[in-house]
């Protein structure tokens, strides 16, 4: 019987097994660099040809929801030919040689492997995932149904052995999700496929929760209101030259606020000049404030807006002080930037240029304003207002003219008042010349 099988073997041409070992090369290289395509694809780029109806992406999304079963089947597959490879390089090395040159043969089918079947088509496998993997696709969906009790018996096998190291095959092996520090990974590469403009807001709206009720509302002391116990003459003036849509109304201290008064329910009868002070609280008293606690992340508080039909709400302490106020508009300039319209934003009363470099900035400006207005870093993580970081960098009341660099920014105090700092000149230090250059 031995000699029978060897005269078969001899009676095959070496051109014919030559033949079949490029077969099993080239079906190792197959495996090989559509294993590496179908896990390096990008899942939604996948997901969105999927949902188009491209038949391929659904077929390649539906082998990768079990990726076990698909690496069960390559790694099947892949073993297969290589083995039968194996055996090709030994008998073709027997009939034109004898045993004393299968050390050799092996390191040459080695190389080849090495070089053609897997450095080679793994690499073309990385750089074209997509088109590699959506052609590869129908084809082991044809041998995932041929090989299937093979697959199963492997995958039985194999998943109970990566249990007895604690791994839960029974949980979903392939997570899609992705953290918001991804997203903004995915964002920040997108490159021209998102415009820089979409992009800022898209980061934008990702921040919402990093930042704070705190961090963006008019400080107390700059809200504009009306105390319903001032002179009437004043109050019709105040009611006449604002700007704003909607203004708090007050009892003697702000922390008695009666409502939120909405100008145009009062512009007949201040036009008519019928309007009195009782209709004025009867007005303003009709729409409660809305009260907001402080350190309340902006993403929760724009749901708080929608959910209760609010543009307008008051940050309020653990002692129920109020400490400023915070708007619909403050939060979507988070999202979309400054509005033009806006009379209170920060690029446009707050911040003077005086010349290249150099502006002439309020103390009461926001920071977080000012490093979106212009470009700024300053720390945003203390003080809210450029007052209270220079009074936190100097530790004392200044006076006018002392000069302090924070960052990239040189800050000159140009004026004080009730021990606050008013106004202050702001160079940038890399258009400062240095003493170097004078020389």
């Amino acid at each position: 019987m031995p000699r029978t099988r060897e005269s078969q073997v001899n009676q095959l041409s070496l051109g014919f097994l030559l033949s079949l070992l490029a077969v099993c090369l080239a079906l190792s290289a197959f495996f090989s660099g559509t294993e590496t395509a179908l896990m390096a694809i990008n899942r939604y780029r996948l997901r969105t040809l999927a949902q188009q109806g491209n038949r391929r992406a659904i077929i390649a999304e539906k082998l990768l929801s079990r990726p076990d079963r698909l690496i069960g089947l390559i790694l099947l597959g892949n073993n297969l030919v290589n083995n039968i490879a194996a055996t090709l390089v030994a008998v073709i090395v027997l009939k034109i040689a004898n045993d004393q040159w299968l050390a050799f043969g092996a390191g040459v089918l080695t190389f080849v492997m090495l070089i053609f079947c897997e450095v080679g088509p793994k690499t073309i496998g990385a750089l074209y995932p997509r088109p590699v993997a959506l052609v590869a696709a129908p084809i082991y969906n044809v041998l995932a149904t041929a090989a299937y009790p093979f697959v199963w018996v492997i995958n039985r096998l194999t998943n109970a052995a990566i249990r007895l190291v604690g791994v839960k095959t029974d949980q979903q092996t392939q997570q899609t999700a992705l953290s918001q520090d991804e997203l903004r990974t995915v964002v920040a590469e997108a490159g021209v496929m998102i415009p820089q403009r979409h992009q800022q807001m898209l980061m934008a709206i990702l921040d919402l929760e990093r930042v704070t009720v705190d961090d963006i509302m008019i400080p107390r002391n700059e809200v504009v209101a009306i105390d319903i116990n001032d002179d009437w003459g004043e109050i019709l003036d105040k009611l006449r030259d604002t700007q704003h849509t909607r203004l708090p109304v007050y009892e003697n201290e702000f922390e008695n606020l009666i409502g939120v008064l909405h100008m145009k329910r009062v512009a007949n009868e201040l036009v008519r000049g019928k309007l009195t002070r009782e209709s004025l609280r009867e007005v303003a008293s009709q729409r409660g404030a809305l009260f907001v606690p402080e350190g309340t992340p902006l993403n929760t508080q724009l749901l708080n807006f929608q959910r209760d039909r609010r543009r307008f709400g008051f940050v309020v302490d653990e002692y129920g002080d109020v400490q400023g106020l915070i708007t619909l508009e403050d939060l979507l300039e988070e999202i979309v930037g400054e509005f033009t319209t806006d009379p209170g934003g920060a690029a446009h009363k707050d911040v003077h240029r005086e010349a290249a470099g150099v502006h002439i900035v309020n103390g009461a400006a926001n920071i977080r304003s000012l490093n979106r207005a212009l470009g700024w870093t300053l720390p945003t993580d203390g003080p809210k207002t450029l007052n209270g970081l220079l009074l936190e960098q100097l530790e004392t009341i200044p006076d006018a003219g002392i000069v302090i660099q924070v960052g990239d920014q040189i800050f000159e105090v140009l004026q004080i008042a009730d021990n606050t700092i008013r106004t202050v000149r702001i160079t940038n230090a890399a258009s400062t010349p240095s003493e170097s250059d004078g020389g």
